[in-house]
């Protein structure tokens, strides 16, 4: 399925599938891009993980508070106190992290340029009564990646230096990486972030704008998945492992967990036979990963899809999800 896709619906994939914590297939498939500037995908190479960096981030959070340098519910206002004695300062940890802080989603780029992007996340009105309602927001995760340098008095790609992934990757190390858009105003985005909030934050932020592999992805979900397995996979407590994938919001489309996405029903991209108690999550480039607990089965897919245009791959998702079930129960 994935080899038919190539060169159609994305240039570059890497498919990698884990089962009791341990890897039962990977595969690479396709070129960097579709011209002459082309080089060859391997297992290893790195993606845009978009939306991903999320899962790093949030899991970096959860460090955090295992560490009792925050709670997850506390007030945030000790760490921004320009939302005290606003309609922000009940905002909490767990609210960021479970998208419904009343942060609005996002902003058109060109509604951000000449602002820091900072400031424009944390002085942005409210759209919503915090702990209400369910709004993914790439805004909550700036201000997540925000509290967690304040919080360790460190930059971000410091507090995520263990998880393989990187921020900003060097120069010499930008044309192995698949190119996403033609944005018409950068030209073909290639080793740089796709997301023009994190391009314009310098690559660095909490929604977006790490690079990885997708085994550095499957790593990190083995750290939840492993735990909640019975096997020994990092330093977060069960029981933080526990509440970050359980429903903290609802949302019939979408439950979230702590910077999980829970499977809501089988209109998710996890497909139909991955289990309600599963947990993963998306990126905009054509990233995505979901795990099952009740099978102990994992599945990352890597690709650029918007190499191609900026269309739905929600069937190209679920269609793989589905085959990694039928492959694990065969």
């Amino acid at each position: 399925m994935l080899q038919a896709a190539c060169g159609s619906e994305f240039t570059a994939a890497v498919a990698r599938i884990e089962r009791h914590g341990r890897p039962v297939f990977q595969r690479a498939y396709g070129v960097t891009r579709d011209d002459a500037q082309a080089r060859p995908i391997y297992v290893d190479t790195r993606f845009d993980l978009a939306s991903l960096t999320k899962l790093f981030v949030a899991t970096a959070a959860l460090g955090a508070v295992a560490q009792k340098k925050i709670d997850l519910d506390e007030p945030l206002t000790r760490w921004f106190p320009q939302w005290r004695a606003s309609a922000h300062d009940a905002i909490t940890l767990r609210m960021l992290l479970s998208h419904d802080a009343g942060l609005n989603s996002g902003a058109d780029f060109r509604q951000l340029l000449g602002f820091d992007i900072l400031t424009y996340a944390l002085d942005r009105e409210l759209i919503g009564v915090p702990g209400e309602n369910v709004v993914y927001s790439d805004l909550g995760f700036i201000v997540l990646g925000a509290l967690l340098e304040r919080v360790y008095g460190a930059s971000l790609p410091w507090i995520v230096r263990d998880a393989g992934a990187i921020f900003a990757p060097a120069s010499t190390m930008r044309p192995d990486i698949p190119a996403t858009e033609d944005d018409g105003w950068r030209g073909r985005v290639q080793g740089v972030v796709h997301d023009e909030k994190a391009y314009f934050m310098g690559g660095v932020a909490g929604h977006a704008g790490l690079f990885g592999t997708a085994a550095d992805v499957a790593h990190l979900t083995e750290r939840f998945l492993g735990s909640l397995g019975g096997r020994k996979t990092g330093t977060l407590p069960l029981e933080l492992v526990e509440e970050a994938t359980r429903e903290q919001a609802y949302d019939p489309v979408l439950r979230r967990g702590l910077g999980w996405a829970l499977k809501t029903s089988d209109e998710n991209s996890c497909g139909r036979r991955f289990s309600m108690q599963s947990f993963g999550h998306t990126g905009f480039v054509g990233t995505c990963v979901w795990a099952d607990p009740v099978k102990d089965l994992q599945g990352v897919l890597l690709t650029n899809t918007v190499y191609f245009g900026r269309r739905d791959t929600a069937g190209l998702r679920a269609a793989f999800y589905d085959a990694v079930v039928a492959g694990a129960d065969a």
